[in-house]
C-alpha cells in the first residue's frame, strides 16, 4: 500500500482529532456482536458527547447486552465539551485541564424499544451522568489506566501519532481490543510481531476511511471538504481495524487460480524466496517461501498460511542482505514472507 502522506503528515503535527463516523463504527462492529455479551467496554479516547463509539454503543448497550461502557476524553482535545452547557456536574466553569468521564451500567428503554439520538441527549444532559476527572483524561494517565484494569474490551479510535504506545499499552494490560490505524503501522519493528505470531490481526474493513476534524483544522488540496453544515472532513486511503477479536471471515480462504513457473516468478537477488508482485497472483502449488505486499493482511487466514516475517525486521540479517528484498537490482517495498501450508514440498 502506498503511504499515505496527509495522515503522516497529521502524525508529525499532532493534528490526531480524526473522529470516526457512525456508520464505519457500525459496519465493523457487526461483525463482533456476540464477543460484547456481559462485557466492560472502554472507549478511552472519546468525548462522551462527541464520540459516535459511545453513541453507538449507548443506542445499543442492551441489544449486545453490555454489562458497562465506560468512555473517557483528553482536555486536549480542541472539541472537549462544546456540547456541554457551560457548567458542569460539579457547578464549576468548564476548562481545559479536566478530561471527562461516562461510566454506566445501565440504559433505560422506553417499552422496551430502543433508545434513539434523542433520548441518548437527554440522558447525557438531563441525568448529568458525565463526570469530570481528576486529570486531564490522557489514556496514558493512572486514572485511565485504572478505569483500564477494570475493561474486557478496548474500542477507540486512538490519536494516530501515538499508535506505538497505545498498542503497547493494551498489550501491557492483556486486554482484548478493536481499533483503528493506519495500514503502515503494519510495518512498525513493534507491530509486525504481534501480526506475525497470531496475537493481532486486521478486521474485516480496511481502505478508504471518512473522518470529521476540528473546525481549527486548516483546508488540503485534496481529500477535504466541508459539508453544507460547515463541519469540516478528512479521507485516508489506507485505514485499517487492528483487533484481536476473532471473526468468520478471517478464516475463509484466499482463493487462488495460478501456478508456479520460474520463468515469471523470479527469486530475489538476497533472500531464497520469490517475489509475488500482487496478491492475487500467489501461486496455488508453490510450497517454498514467497514474499507479498502488506496488503496480503487483508486476506490473510492463518489456518491457509504461515507468515514467516518482514523483510526489514524479522528475516536473519545473515540470510538477508541490505534490509530490503531485491529483483534484478530493484529494490521492492515492505515485503511480507509466507509459506502456504496446505501446499507439499514435492509440488513444485
Amino acid at each position: 500500500m502506498a503511504k499515505n502522506e496527509s495522515l503522516i503528515n497529521a502524525s508529525a503535527a499532532k493534528q490526531d482529532e480524526f473522529y470516526t463516523t457512525y456508520d464505519s463504527i457500525q459496519k465493523e462492529l457487526n461483525y463482533y456482536e456476540d464477543k460484547f455479551i456481559g462485557k466492560t467496554i472502554f472507549c478511552n479516547c472519546d468525548d462522551p458527547f462527541e464520540s459516535n463509539f459511545c453513541k453507538f454503543f449507548m443506542r445499543n448497550f442492551n441489544y449486545l447486552k453490555l454489562k458497562r461502557l465506560i468512555c473517557t476524553s483528553y482536555s486536549g482535545s480542541s472539541i472537549l465539551g462544546t456540547q456541554l452547557s457551560l457548567f458542569d456536574d460539579y457547578n464549576k466553569p468548564l476548562n481545559n485541564i479536566h478530561g471527562y468521564v461516562l461510566d454506566i451500567n445501565e440504559i433505560p428503554m422506553n417499552n422496551g424499544r430502543g433508545i434513539s439520538d434523542d433520548d441518548i441527549n437527554w440522558i447525557l444532559h438531563q441525568q448529568k451522568i458525565v463526570k469530570r476527572l481528576k486529570g486531564d483524561g490522557d489514556f496514558r494517565s493512572e486514572e485511565c489506566i485504572k478505569y483500564l484494569k477494570q475493561s474486557d474490551i478496548v474500542i477507540t479510535n486512538e490519536p494516530f501519532s501515538l499508535f506505538r504506545e497505545y498498542i503497547k499499552q493494551i498489550f501491557d494490560y492483556n486486554k482484548q481490543f478493536l481499533i483503528i490505524g493506519n495500514t503502515n503501522n503494519i510495518t512498525y519493528k513493534e507491530t509486525f510481531p504481534l501480526l506475525k505470531n497470531n496475537l493481532m490481526w486486521l478486521g474485516v474493513n480496511h481502505g478508504d476511511m471518512k473522518f470529521t476534524v476540528p473546525n481549527n483544522y486548516p483546508p488540503r488540496k485534496s481529500r477535504f471538504w466541508i459539508d453544507e453544515n460547515g463541519q469540516k472532513w478528512r479521507s485516508f486511503g489506507n485505514i485499517c481495524w487492528f483487533t484481536n477479536l476473532d471473526y468468520a471471515q478471517r478464516h475463509e480462504d484466499l482463493i487462488l487460480y495460478k501456478s508456479y513457473s520460474e520463468k515469471e516468478y523470479k527469486e530475489y537477488d538476497n533472500f531464497k524466496a520469490i517475489e509475488v508482485s500482487k496478491v492475487a497472483d500467489i501461486p496455488m502449488d508453490y510450497s517454498g517461501i514467497m514474499g507479498v505486499p502488506i496488503t496480503f493482511l487483508d486476506k490473510y487466514n492463518p489456518d491457509q498460511f504461515e507468515i514467516i516475517g518482514l523483510d526489514r525486521y524479522t528475516v536473519p540479517s545473515d540470510q538477508l542482505v541490505g534490509g530490503r528484498l531485491s529483483v534484478d537490482g530493484k529494490t521492492k517495498y515492505a515485503r511480507i514472507l509466507i509459506k502456504n501450508k496446505r501446499v507439499k514440498k514435492n509440488e513444485n
